[in-house]
């Protein structure tokens, strides 16, 4: 997996990182790690759409183990909507991802004792320097003077899906207010390969926001009822 090759997926794990703590920020990384995977193959043609629901190309592979393995869940699963399977079990894909980050030396794995008995594993960031710059191009991308018609698909896709995930080491709050009709823009560029990808990625990016307005919803109500 060198740089070049990460997918959408591993990118926004990482990006889900500080790199000046190497310590993770991003609260709902499994929601915006499967959306970002459902994201990719649609683009990559491996998806397509089925009344409303993904469906597997036939013998559609990408040679990612993790984009593979949804591939594979998906294809012997039953028909669910696109927005069903952002919040459909993601800890599988975000666990795939980030088996192959830490195999790949993009972060390591730590192991410490809770009450000097309990193991709990711990992930940090090994390539701080290289997120740090991914970053960069990233919030480039959302302030950048460049045309959003000549911004990459892939690149259009993490920053709209960073924002729709509250992904603050990208899209701070700010940011998102000040920006939201060129994040908007981005989500459109993001399915620009036709109208009906484009409304499949827009369900995507949609489901992704109600799953972590929900979550917070939740974490709010449980901290309030303690």
């Amino acid at each position: 997996m060198p740089n070049g090759s990460l997918s959408l997926a591993a990118a926004l794990h990482l990006l889900a990182f500080d790199p000046g703590t190497g310590k993770p920020v991003g609260a709902h990384t499994a929601l915006l790690v499967r959306a970002a995977a459902l994201t990719e193959l649609a683009q990559r043609g491996l998806l397509t759409d089925s009344d409303g629901r993904p469906c597997p190309v036939a013998d559609a592979m990408t040679g990612d183990s993790a984009l593979d393995g949804l591939l594979e869940l998906i294809g012997e699963s039953r028909p669910r909507t696109w927005a069903t399977w952002v919040e459909y079990q993601p800890r599988l894909t975000e666990h795939a991802v980030r088996d192959q980050l830490v195999a790949h030396g993009y972060l390591r794995a730590e192991v410490r004792r809770v009450l000097g008995l309990f193991p709990l594993k711990q992930y940090r960031l090994e390539r701080t320097d290289l997120v740090a710059g991914m970053r960069e191009d990233a919030v480039r991308v959302l302030h950048g003077d460049q045309p959003v018609s000549e911004v990459s698909e892939r690149d259009a896709a993490l920053v709209a899906l960073a924002a729709a995930g509250e992904l603050r080491t990208v899209v701070t709050l700010k940011d998102a207010k000040l920006h939201k009709k060129r994040i908007t823009e981005l989500g459109e560029r993001s399915g620009g390969m036709g109208p009906v990808l484009e409304k499949v990625i827009a369900q995507v990016r949609a489901a992704l926001a109600a799953a972590v307005t929900t979550a917070i919803l939740v974490a709010t109500t449980s901290s309030s009822g303690t």
